[in-house]
C-alpha cells in the first residue's frame, strides 16, 4: 500500500537515490540486537565503561536507564501504594508555586478543566488563575532575563483559558467578590446585637474567602497595568499594590481556616496531599530524566514571598522617574542586590524597555543615551552652542556610531536583570563588545576633533565619546571581579592579586576617567558661560553638574582605598607568615592568575596586566626597600581611615555606604592593633568575614 514503511535486506542501503524521486519517506531495516548486546555487555566487569568514538563519558552520563525510578521520572507513579486522584475527586483548589507548571500549578486539579466546575466562585478563580499564569509566563519570556534554574516556561500542553478575555475573567471575579461582600454585610454584627456562633463563623470564613478573591483579582489587574504603553498604567499599579498590601494581614490571619494538608507519613517517592491536589497527576508528562523533588512552599512562606514581590513592584513603579542611563544602571544594580524573583526582574526590564524598544515606551534609546553623555562629559558634537552640532559630516559620523551603541548598552541593562550567579559570566562576555565600541569611539573622536579645530580652534574633541565608553568598560570589569567575592569563588591565597588589580589598575583608571570627564564638563560650562549673560543662573547650573560627578568620584576613591587597605593587609599577613601559598602538584599561581583575569585580555584599554608584569609592579621592595609587615599594617590602616572619611562625607548615605563605613571602622581598629604587635608570634590565618557586606569583609584575628 502506498506510504507503508518497507524493509530492506541489511546489505541494501536504507534509502536509494533513485527512489527519492518517487518517495521521500526513508525505508528502515529493523533488526533485533538484544541477544548480541547482552552477550557483549556480559564481558564488562562491574564499574567498567565501554568507550567508543560515538559514545564517550558525556553520552554515558547523559544516558537514561529506562524504568529505573532513580533515573526515569515517569516510574515514580508506580512506586506509590495509593490511588492517584483525578479531577472528579477534587473539591477545593489553591495555587502553590514551585519549580514547573506540571509539578506545581497544575497539581491543582480544577485547573485541568475549569469550565466543568459548577461552583461559581471556584470556576472564576480557576479561570483567572490560568490567565494569571499565562501573563506571568509571557512577561518572563519577553524580558528574557531568566535561566533554566529561574523559570520553566513549558506549559505541557495545558490550555490557559485563551478563549476568555482579560476583561471577562476579571469581571467574573468581581461578580463573585460582590456576592461575597453582600454576605459579609448580612452577617456583620450590628451595634447592640449579639451574633450566634454559626453566623460569626460564616462571617469569618466569608471574609477569608473575600480577601483572597479580591487579592487575586487586584494582583492580575496590577500585572495588566504594567503592560500599558508609555508607562501609563504605573499610577494605577501604585494604587493597586497599596490595596494588595492592605489585604495581606487578613489573609495571613486566616491561614488556619479551610482544609489543611494530610498529616500522614509519606515515603521517599510519595508527596503530602491535600483535597483538590494530586502531586503526581502530571508525573508522566515530565521528560525521562532525573526526577526533581519539588518542595512546595508552606502557606506562611508563600505569603512572605508575595509580600516581598509587592514591595519590589513598588520599587519598579518609581523607575520612570529616573532621568539618565547612569542613574538607571545604578538603580537596577541596587535592585539586583536583593536577589529579586524572576517576575519582578522581568517587569522591571519591560518597564524600562517595553516591546517597542523605546525607553519607557517614549524615548528612543539613541536620544536617551545622548542626554546621558551630555550630562557626563558634554561633548561639543552634542552641544547646540558648538559649531560642530550642525555640521553635516560630524552628524553623519555620530549617527553611524550611535547605531552601534544601542545593542551593547541594551545588553548592559539586561545583565542586571539576570540572577546574581549568571551576571558574572555576562559581565565577562560584554567586555569584547565594549572594547570594539571603544575603538570606534576613539576613531570618531579623532575625526570630530579634526573638524572642530577648523571651526573653533580653541576647543577640542579628544576622548569624549571614548571616555564615556571606557567608563562603562571599567564598571563592567569591576563588577566581574566583585561578583567573584559575592559568589565566594576566590580562595584566601588569591586575594592579594585580586585586590591589587582592583586597587592599582581598575579603580585608578576609573578615577582618572571620571576626573577627565569632570574637567571636560567644567571647560565646556565655562566656555558656555562666557557666551551668555546672567551669571547667577550659570553658576547654579554648573554647580549642579559638577556635584553629580563629584559623588561618583568620591565613591570610586573610597572603593580604591578599601581595596588598597585589603591588599596591603594581605601582603602584611603573607610577610608575617599568617597566610601561606599552598603547594599544588598540577597548578601554580600564574595559572590561577591568568584564569581569574582571562576576560580582560579582550580589552585594549585598560591594557591587560600579565602575571610577569604583576609580579614586577607589585614588588614591595622595589618601592619600599625596608617594607615590613608592621609598615604594611600601617599603610593598610591609613587606607581604611581615608575610605571612612570619604564615605562619611555623604549626606543621607545609602545602606551600602553605611555598611562600608562600618567595615572600614572595624578594619582600621584591627590594623591599628596589629601595628602595635598584637598576635605577632601567632601563625593563625586571619578570618575574612563577609557578614556585613558581601564584597568588603571585616578582618578578624583568631
Amino acid at each position: 500500500m502506498e506510504g507503508d514503511v518497507k524493509t530492506q535486506p541489511a546489505s541494501v542501503p536504507c534509502v536509494k537515490g533513485n527512489d527519492m524521486k518517487n518517495d521521500n519517506k526513508p525505508r528502515y531495516d529493523w533488526a533485533d540486537v538484544t541477544e548480541e548486546f547482552m552477550t557483549s555487555a556480559s564481558e564488562l566487569q562491574m564499574g567498567e565503561l565501554l568507550h567508543d568514538t560515538g559514545f564517550g563519558l558525556f553520552e554515558a552520563m547523559s544516558a537514561i536507564e529506562m524504568m529505573d525510578p532513580k533515573m526515569d521520572a515517569g516510574m515514580m507513579c508506580n512506586q506509590i501504594q495509593r490511588k492517584v486522584l483525578t479531577f472528579d475527586l477534587a473539591l477545593e483548589a489553591t495555587w502553590l508555586e514551585g519549580h514547573s507548571l506540571a509539578q506545581t500549578v497544575f497539581t491543582n486539579l480544577y485547573l485541568h478543566n475549569p469550565y466543568v466546575v459548577e461552583d461559581r466562585c471556584l470556576k472564576a478563580f480557576s479561570i483567572l488563575m490560568l490567565k494569571l499564569v499565562d501573563h506571568i509566563r509571557d512577561k518572563v519570556n519577553r524580558a528574557g532575563v531568566f535561566e533554566e534554574e529561574d523559570f520553566q516556561s513549558m506549559t505541557y500542553g495545558f490550555k490557559m483559558a485563551a478563549d476568555v478575555t482579560d476583561v471577562r475573567a476579571t469581571g467574573m471575579m468581581k461578580e463573585v467578590e460582590d456576592d461575597l461582600n453582600r454576605i459579609l454585610k448580612m452577617t456583620r454584627s450590628k451595634v447592640g446585637e449579639e451574633r450566634d456562633e454559626q453566623t460569626e463563623q460564616e462571617h469569618e470564613r466569608t471574609n477569608a474567602l473575600f480577601s483572597r478573591v479580591k487579592f487575586i483579582r487586584l494582583f492580575f489587574t496590577t500585572l495588566l497595568s504594567f503592560s500599558k504603553e508609555k508607562c501609563e498604567g504605573i499610577p494605577q499599579a501604585q494604587k493597586l499594590i497599596g490595596q494588595l498590601l492592605e489585604l495581606l494581614p487578613t489573609i495571613r490571619d486566616t491561614i488556619c481556616m479551610g482544609i489543611q494538608p494530610d498529616n500522614k507519613q509519606v515515603g521517599k517517592n510519595d508527596y503530602p496531599t491535600i483535597m483538590g491536589f494530586e502531586p503526581l497527576v502530571n508525573q508522566r508528562l515530565l521528560p525521562p530524566t532525573f526526577p526533581r523533588y519539588t518542595v512546595i512552599r508552606s502557606r506562611d512562606d508563600a505569603l512572605i514571598h508575595i509580600e516581598g514581590l509587592l514591595y519590589r513592584l513598588q520599587i519598579v513603579t518609581t523607575v520612570p522617574e529616573l532621568t539618565t542611563f547612569h542613574i538607571i544602571m545604578e538603580a537596577f544594580q541596587e535592585f539586583s542586590k536583593s536577589s529579586p524573583c524572576v517576575l519582578s526582574r522581568s517587569i522591571l526590564q519591560l518597564t524600562l524597555l517595553p516591546l517597542n524598544k523605546r525607553v519607557f515606551g517614549v524615548h528612543t534609546m539613541v536620544d536617551f543615551l545622548k542626554d546621558t553623555i551630555r550630562n557626563f562629559i558634554a561633548p561639543p558634537v552634542l552641544s547646540q552652542k558648538s559649531a560642530l552640532y550642525n555640521n553635516s559630516q560630524a552628524k553623519q559620523y555620530v549617527d553611524a556610531w550611535f547605531v552601534q551603541v544601542v545593542r551593547p548598552f541594551t545588553s548592559l541593562v539586561q545583565i542586571t536583570g539576570h540572577n546574581r550567579a549568571r551576571q558574572r559570566d555576562k559581565w565577562a562576555h560584554i567586555l569584547e563588545d565594549l572594547s570594539a565600541l571603544q575603538e570606534e569611539a576613539d576613531k570618531v573622536d579623532a575625526c570630530l576633533h579634526q573638524i572642530l579645530t577648523k571651526l573653533e580652534p580653541n576647543r577640542q574633541h579628544i576622548a569624549c565619546l571614548g571616555n564615556w565608553v571606557l567608563y562603562h568598560t571599567l564598571q563592567a570589569m569591576i563588577n566581574y571581579l566583585l561578583a567573584g567575592f559575592e559568589l565566594e569563588l576566590y580562595a584566601n591565597y588569591e586575594y592579594h592579586y585580586v585586590y591589587w588589580y582592583l586597587y592599582e589598575m581598575l579603580y585608578s583608571w576609573l578615577i582618572n576617567t571620571l576626573h577627565r570627564a569632570d574637567n571636560f564638563l567644567l571647560e565646556n560650562e565655562t566656555m558656555a558661560d562666557s557666551q551668555q549673560k546672567g551669571r547667577s543662573n550659570k553658576k547654579n547650573k554648573k554647580r549642579k553638574r559638577i556635584k553629580t560627578l563629584n559623588k561618583e568620584i568620591t565613591l570610586a576613591q573610597a572603593g580604591q582605598q578599601m581595596f588598597g587597605g585589603y591588599y596591603k593587609a594581605v601582603m602584611g599577613f603573607r610577610m608575617d607568615g599568617k597566610m601561606h601559598q599552598p603547594e599544588f602538584q598540577f597548578d601554580n599561581e600564574e595559572v590561577r592568575y591568568s584564569h581569574r583575569f582571562q576576560p580582560f585580555t579582550s580589552v585594549s584599554t585598560p591594557p591587560y596586566i600579565h602575571y610577569a608584569q604583576y609580579k614586577d609592579m607589585s614588588d614591595m621592595k622595589r618601592y619600599e626597600p625596608d617594607a615590613t609587615a608592621v609598615n604594611l599594617y600601617g599603610a593598610s590602616c591609613k587606607c581604611f581611615h581615608q575610605a571612612k572619611v570619604l564615605l562619611e562625607s555623604f549626606q543621607n548615605p545609602s545602606d551600602e555606604v553605611q555598611a562600608m563605613i562600618k567595615v572600614a571602622k572595624v578594619n582600621f581598629v584591627v590594623m591599628k592593633i596589629l601595628m602595635g604587635g598584637h598576635k605577632q608570634d601567632s601563625t593563625d590565618p586571619p578570618i575574612f568575614d563577609f557578614t556585613i557586606h558581601p564584597v568588603y569583609p571585616t578582618i578578624k584575628m583568631v
